[in-house]
């Protein structure tokens, strides 16, 4: 079995006009609610193999927050230009250089990229992915190349607000 976590970045400032939009650095707000997911993770001894980011600042700082949360090594995460400016056909592409011996593995990216390609995926597609948002997907597949053809199982789309929802009751 191969695990596939889609996680879209944090929310990042929408105020940062002085630089370019690939440096737009998160917000206090949204690494809060990045811990609602980090602690559903936790909670369900989430494994990750392989991290593999945006270069954007808001996408591998999230990714740099849940790999040291999940005690995956920082330096192991792998930067991928094509998911800032991509579309979901092209992260596809990522899965043919994969080794085997890695079962699980992380996707750090942007919407629409991230939604629309979980939507190839997803059985009952999502309208959208909010920040933080991660959906889950296992295939039945012995090497990442055949998740195409492989059986599909979504294990979870999960939200910060679905969580603080359930945190407050």
């Amino acid at each position: 079995m191969k695990t596939l976590y889609l996680v879209r970045h944090a929310k990042a400032s929408l105020e940062f006009r002085t630089g370019k939009d690939i440096d737009r650095p998160l917000l206090e707000k949204g690494l809060k609610r990045t811990r609602y997911i980090i602690d559903y993770l936790k909670n369900l001894n989430t494994n990750i193999d392989f991290i593999i980011s945006s270069p954007a600042v808001r996408a591998f700082e999230t990714a740099r927050v849940l790999a040291y949360a999940l005690n995956f090594p920082l330096t192991n995460i792998k930067i991928e230009s094509m998911l800032y400016e991509g579309d979901e056909d092209k992260i596809g592409d990522l899965f043919y250089d994969l080794p085997p011996k890695l079962e699980s593995l992380m996707i750090v990216g942007h919407n629409p990229t991230i939604t629309n390609f979980a939507n190839l995926l997803l059985k009952h597609p999502i309208d959208y992915l909010p920040t933080s948002g991660v959906v889950c997907i296992q295939f039945d597949a012995n090497s990442w190349d055949e998740i195409w053809q492989a059986k599909i199982i979504t294990n979870f789309v999960v939200t910060p607000r679905m969580l603080k929802n359930d945190i407050e009751g």
